[in-house]
């Protein structure tokens, strides 16, 4: 067990340890440097058009990238106006965080001053014979094509469940799903019958992976160490039950960080079931194989797949949406068409796809820009895309991560430390990088979070206020 330290200490070994708080861009220790290669489509003006449809991490590398080629025409698409920082997502639903301490205007990232042109618009097709991304009635014509628009929930073919079981993707699900926690804690102060209010104060978390596993660990922290002293509950606790259909949590981790993560959100009163599998979600019942749960609120973390890249270029798609790449990232017989992040089904050496990690789309829009660049300047081929993999963390808690460094295992307080520097670093922006590590800091040495706000008018059972005796 870690050394206890006191109050002030850690929240400074906090900020200390984060390291990149002052630093550049956000991801350059974490791109690799291929060589370049060649592309044979020059436009008429001689400026090179190229696309980039999706501003996460990886298509926002790859502008950010090119940004400064006068000989490139470069475009920025996305459907929102911002960047967002994903891996934090959970915090903002867990009223740890605002939703603009993880997010960032795109024109703010690429101003005018940079060679970049910025458009919030949906993509609804690309015409390949044309070269033009097609967006309702509009065309925008392209010599390079990079598709980066990441994945969005996956229901297994149960999308009826969606509406009771949101998941969580973007900041209005985030918004949407803070509503739904604050409300169930709300509307428990006013119920009179404990089983409604048990039936309110049950959280149920459907997918073991490292967003479940961290979603399941804030919420018990929110409800056991904060909620509980705003709120008059008659005694009771909330009950958060965690459900992963494999057999154990955390399955891309080593077991023994499995098996401590498990233990610590045992320790934070989450009930874990593992080998369990969910056969129907109807309103506030979860139906598992052996037992039906009634809760208030369901969130869904079991999975992702790719959004509709496939469809869009008329092909078949691989494993989980995703659109088969080759060992540069284009796809096959349209080597001015490069997909990266989540979108895309590339294999590593062993035939192992690389995973949907942010890591693997930053270095992955470094490497298609490095293509580009390398094919106006006719530098030689490319060699294939290679990541490198310098970690994985989760956290669960309050003094509670774990890591994985290769052979090196990290858990506890040093684990902590390390993810909450890993994340300030590669946030986006000063400002994010300051408000996120003071709400931390704050909320350690406080045990308070002081963005649990409910944005809608409150919908709770008005005609049940309890007499007071």
């Amino acid at each position: 067990m870690p050394r206890k330290q006191s109050r002030l200490t850690l929240p400074l070994a906090l900020l200390a340890g984060a390291g990149g708080l002052f630093a550049g861009r956000a991801g350059t220790s974490f791109l690799a440097r291929p060589g370049p290669t060649a592309d044979d489509r020059e436009p008429a003006d001689g400026r090179h058009k190229v696309v980039i449809v999706g501003a996460g991490f990886g298509g926002l590398q790859a502008a950010i990238s090119l940004r400064h080629r006068q000989d490139i025409d470069l475009t920025v698409m996305d459907s929102q106006n911002h960047h967002l920082f994903q891996p934090l997502l959970y915090q903002v639903a867990t009223a740890a965080l605002s939703p603009d301490d993880i997010a960032a205007p795109i024109r703010g990232i690429l101003p005018i001053g940079f060679n970049a042109r910025v458009l919030m618009d949906q993509v609804t097709g690309v015409d390949i014979a044309a070269r033009h991304v097609i967006c309702g009635d509009q065309r925008l014509p392209y010599d390079t094509l990079v598709l980066a628009t990441g994945s969005k929930p996956s229901y297994f073919g149960h999308e009826d469940w969606s509406d009771a079981a949101p998941g969580l993707k973007t900041l209005d699900d985030a918004v949407e799903l803070r509503n739904r926690i604050l409300e169930a804690f709300e509307k428990a102060a006013y119920e009179a019958d404990p089983n409604e209010r048990k039936r309110l104060l049950t959280f149920v978390l459907i997918g073991g992976g490292a967003t479940g596993v961290e979603m399941a660990g804030s919420i018990a922290e929110l409800a056991h160490s904060m909620l509980s002293r705003n709120y008059d509950l008659g005694g009771l606790r909330a009950h958060i039950v965690l459900i992963e259909a494999g057999p154990r949590l955390l399955a891309g981790f080593a077991s023994d960080l499995s098996d401590n993560a498990t233990k610590a959100l045992a320790s934070l009163g989450v009930e874990i079931q593992t080998n369990t599998r969910v056969t129907d979600i109807k309103g506030d019942r979860v139906i598992l194989e052996n037992q039906t749960l009634v809760a208030e609120t369901v969130i869904w973390t079991a999975g992702t797949e790719a959004t509709p890249v496939a469809e869009w270029l008329d092909l078949k798609p691989g494993r989980g949406g995703r659109v088969p790449v080759d060992t540069r990232l284009r796809v096959q017989g349209h080597p001015e068409i490069h997909i990266i992040g989540d979108a895309a089904l590339a294999l590593d050496r062993d035939g192992k796809a690389f995973p949907a990690l942010a890591p693997v789309a930053k270095q992955q829009g470094h490497y298609v820009a490095q293509a580009i660049m390398g094919g106006l300047d006719g530098w030689p081929a490319q060699a294939p895309f290679r990541y490198r993999d310098f970690g994985t963390l989760a956290t669960i808690g309050r003094n509670k991560a774990v890591a994985e460094f290769g052979p090196v295992h990290l858990t506890g307080t040093l684990a902590w430390l390390t993810w909450a520097g890993a994340h300030i670093f590669f946030l986006i922006g000063f400002r994010n990088r300051v408000m996120v590590s003071m709400q931390w800091i704050f909320a350690y040495a406080t045990r308070q979070r002081s963005n649990r706000l409910i944005i809608r008018g409150f919908r709770g059972p008005s005609s049940k206020i309890p007499s007071q005796a």
